[in-house]
């Protein structure tokens, strides 16, 4: 398999989504105060949440989802379809891509940092792999979505707190964990909804197909309060703001067809890039 090919693989697109908590975490730890001895080892992991972390994702997710991307003509067509001839190929090129990462936050990190990269690793794998295959099951598929991301976050708070000597607030730590798999597991909940049809057809169950339309857009929007509320003795009145954002976002959704459902969602991405930003400077500027 060449350059081109993995990296197509590993959807560049998409790395955004753990660079972004990644960068909260460390924001969370210690701000923008500068310390520049520990640059180098946050650097290492900057890289290895842009094409490694994402390699593993969405090269386990293309090894397992086969049987059901063979059927699909835009994965055939215009997408890279992962052949079962290439599956030990990529896995290995998966273990050598990740495995150094994980053995260096181990020598680096603290104990607890590095339970949060197995996390990640675990939550991101069996996303997609067996015997779990979250993605399959109707909230599990919303959870282990978000169980990566949110991974990736307290893994960055974690390492900068331990590289730096900083207290960490467990109980601060705990409730905004807890924020953080809310806002993900709407932001997947709600990313499942324009597939809702595709996904019956194919007989796929995940949490838009149990819950239909209805149901998961007013479990998106009590995620996304939630979230909001949990945060705001540290965001202030911002998060209320921010939360409030995506519940217009779920009501407009409420009464469209498919395809205009569809054209929202398009603008997602963009919503939560600006989000993410926001979130990130005001933690950041907060330490």
């Amino acid at each position: 398999m060449n350059t081109k090919r993995l990296l197509r693989i590993s959807r560049p697109r998409f790395w955004i989504y753990e660079i972004g908590p990644y960068a909260v975490g460390i924001a969370a730890a210690i701000g923008l105060s500068g310390h520049l001895w520990i640059l180098a080892p946050l650097l290492i992991f900057f890289v290895f949440f842009s094409y490694p972390a994402n390699i593993y994702i969405y090269g386990i997710n293309d090894i397992f989802d086969y049987e059901t991307d063979k059927l699909n003509p835009k994965k055939v067509l215009y997408e890279s379809l992962v052949v079962p001839s290439e599956h030990r190929k990529l896995f290995y090129h998966i273990a050598i891509s990740c495995i150094p990462f994980l053995i260096y936050s181990y020598y680096i990190g603290s104990l607890h940092a590095f339970l949060a990269l197995l996390a990640f690793f675990f939550f991101a794998g069996m996303y997609s792999a067996l015997p779990i295959r979250a993605k399959a099951k109707p909230f599990l598929d919303s959870f282990f979505s978000a169980g990566h991301y949110i991974a990736t976050a307290v893994f960055g708070y974690l390492l900068a707190s331990n590289l730096t000597g900083q207290n960490i607030s467990w109980n601060t730590l705990w409730i905004s964990t807890i924020a953080g798999i809310c806002w993900a597991m709407a932001m997947h909940a709600y990313s499942a909804v324009p597939d809702i049809k595709a996904d019956a057809e194919a007989n796929l169950q995940t949490i838009a197909t149990w819950l239909q339309k209805r149901g998961t857009l007013i479990l998106c929007t009590l995620l996304y309060v939630s979230a909001g509320l949990l945060v705001f003795p540290f965001l202030g009145f911002t998060s209320l703001v921010l939360s409030l954002i995506y519940v217009v976002f779920m009501i407009i959704s409420l009464n469209t067809t498919e395809e205009q459902l569809f054209r929202i969602y398009t603008y997602f991405p963009y919503i939560n890039t600006l989000v993410g930003m926001t979130i990130f400077f005001l933690v950041a500027l907060g330490q």
